[in-house]
């Protein structure tokens, strides 16, 4: 048996996990929060402050609809690696042998590039916030990221962190949008009317949320926390809704900020658009709380990155699995050395890595469908939803055009 970043063993642990005990509980929530927390980054932040500024009260149309398709993935997601207790590389290879070895390439190496840009992220967070240099910054931040994994109870201090980091996340930028004023009822009625559609921005906001390793950090920590079988059904669902709800808030929240500083009239800085929205709305305390959420938001992705991505590589060694702590920490060493050498996150590579992100959502959620569909004998004999599933086809045929579009990506380089 083998230890885990939850600092128990997976395999003694699944069957006698019981939704209802504390630490259940507690990881369910982690669970949860991982999820969201590593899908609010620094690309996050800055994509929902550029597309506001763009488009104004009708972003609040894109924001419904990316929330709702991200249910339909997450929903599906949950419920296969959650019922059957498998990671998706693990289910990959028994459907098609191979393919999970595909799927753990693309996302340890997206995640790898994108961990250096989470590491970037903390030190321009912790330069807004403190005034650090932005190096001494990121090394900080990354031996805090550290420190975790290299605790004794490393997935009960995960959860604990992620949950407290989001919740403070939350709680910033909710001040942020009750200073800034933003005009509340144009955007409740442009969530449903928009004056204006951009589909572009719709495929970009899905891929940012459910793209990538975040299609999986959630699914993943529930296996590893026990919280398997169709026993579970109830509490799998409930947290991947509750998962995305939780981004959906964050990104709302952050939109009507935005929103109230842009319908002002300000125009924001083209070199940094979010940390001059929160100044705007809050003077140069501004800056400071925007630091906090960019340090929290950044270091957050840092932890959910490196610990999916290494949560795929595991499964294929026990010795990995054995050290897999270790091995997150050296994950985190590399994308920080990386980081420390270049002095900012390499641009060509976190645009290959963007376009790889939109590779893996439809690969991964094709195994994940043909599981739900075809091999019950996977989930235990539990009799999946026929509209559940016929929702999730009809997202994969989005995810393929996702994909589609992000080969753009690759063809940018040459």
């Amino acid at each position: 048996m083998s230890n885990d970043a939850s600092g128990t063993s997976r395999t003694a642990q699944a069957p006698g996990t019981s939704p209802r005990s504390g630490a259940a509980r507690g990881a369910l929530l982690g669970a949860m929060f991982l999820m969201a927390t590593s899908a609010i980054g620094p690309g996050f932040i800055t994509q929902t402050t550029v597309f506001t500024a763009e488009l104004g009260a009708a972003f609040a149309f894109a924001i419904l609809v990316s929330i709702l398709v991200d249910i339909a993935v997450q929903l599906n997601v949950w419920r296969v690696v959650g019922v059957s207790g498998m990671r998706a590389q693990e289910l990959a290879n028994t459907v098609l042998p191979g393919a999970g070895y595909l799927l753990s390439a693309l996302v340890v190496m997206g995640g790898l590039v994108f961990n250096i840009g989470n590491i970037g992220g903390t030190a321009l967070g912790a330069n807004a916030m403190l005034g650090l240099d932005v190096k001494i910054g990121g090394a900080v931040s990354a031996a805090i990221a550290i420190g975790i994994f290299l605790s004794k109870r490393a997935g009960i201090a995960m959860d604990r962190i992620v949950v407290v980091l989001g919740a403070l996340m939350i709680g910033m930028v909710l001040y942020a949008a009750i200073a800034s004023g933003p005009p509340v009822g144009d955007a409740l009625r442009q969530t449903v009317l928009p004056d204006e559609v951009d589909f572009l921005i719709i495929t970009t906001l899905i891929g940012g949320t459910v793209g990538g390793y975040i299609t999986y950090a959630g699914a993943h920590r529930l296996v590893d926390s026990g919280i398997t079988g169709s026993r579970h059904v109830r509490e799998i669902t409930r947290g991947s809704v509750t998962g995305i709800l939780v981004t959906g808030v964050m990104r709302a929240l952050l939109f009507l900020a935005v929103l109230g500083v842009v319908a002002g009239g300000v125009t924001l800085a083209a070199d940094n658009p979010p940390a001059s929205a929160f100044q705007a709305a809050l003077g140069e305390v501004g800056v400071r709380v925007f630091g906090i959420i960019l340090w929290a938001a950044s270091i957050t992705s840092v932890i959910g990155a490196s610990y999916t991505s290494v949560s795929f590589l595991a499964g294929f060694s026990q010795r990995l699995e054995a050290r897999r702590n270790l091995v997150t920490v050296a994950f985190i060493v590399f994308s920080t050395a990386i980081y420390l050498a270049l002095g900012k996150a390499p641009v060509t590579l976190l645009v290959l890595a963007g376009a790889l992100n939109g590779l893996i959502l439809p690969v991964g959620f094709a195994v994940i469908l043909w599981v739900a569909a075809r091999r019950s004998d996977l989930l235990g004999g539990y009799r999946y939803p026929r509209a559940l599933l016929a929702i999730g086809v009809v997202v994969w045929v989005l995810t393929v055009y996702l994909g589609w579009q992000s080969l753009g990506g690759i063809a940018e380089l040459w």
